[in-house]
């Protein structure tokens, strides 16, 4: 899923889920971690970063966590975009799911009432008494043979499904007759 999106997404796991979730160790993401743990989801500390700053957030550590988690049967959760960069797909998701053979499920869920606060990633505040969208799009299966001309194209290919998968929760959420998700 995108940053920002991602507050309503605890409450979709049914009971006997595995998984764990990726949050970064930056203090603004200290709350989300302290509400995943007390909601029963499992924790990996760290983020990915466009510059060098990859192993300073923990990035090479929670990847090698989230490589096991997936080895294990278990599914994990994470932002698909880098901090301060907004809806771009990020490239550890790519190499992610090429070095784990797992599938990248793009994810985005809405609700009619919210709050969108005007921040880097335009954290969306589900309201209560609202009308709500959930979205799983088209899969995303990495090669384990991808090279780098390869990881961008799949990059690309994770931006689009993910924005169509948001698009598509928001006009569930939005639309008044109720029948937009069906069919």
């Amino acid at each position: 899923m995108w940053h920002g999106q991602h507050f309503m997404a605890p409450f979709m796991r049914r009971p006997g889920d595995r998984g764990k979730v990726l949050i970064s160790r930056h203090r603004d993401a200290e709350i989300n971690a302290i509400v995943c743990e007390r909601l029963g989801i499992e924790v990996v500390r760290g983020s990915g970063d466009m510059g060098n700053e990859f192993l300073r957030k923990g990035g090479l550590g929670a990847f090698q966590t989230l490589l096991a988690t997936l080895a294990a049967g278990d599914s994990v959760a994470l932002t698909a975009d880098v901090p301060k960069i907004a809806r771009v797909a990020g490239r550890g998701i790519v190499m992610l799911a090429r070095e784990s053979g797992r599938p990248i499920f793009p994810v985005a869920l809405a609700t009619s009432r919210r709050y969108v606060l005007n921040n880097w990633d335009k954290t969306t505040i589900s309201l209560p008494f609202s009308h709500g969208g959930a979205v799983c799009g088209e899969p995303v299966w990495v090669p384990a043979d991808a090279d780098n001309g390869a990881l961008e194209q799949y990059r690309r290919q994770i931006e689009q499904n993910l924005n169509a998968a948001t698009a598509r929760a928001y006009a569930i959420a939005d639309s008044r007759s109720g029948d937009a998700g069906r069919g």
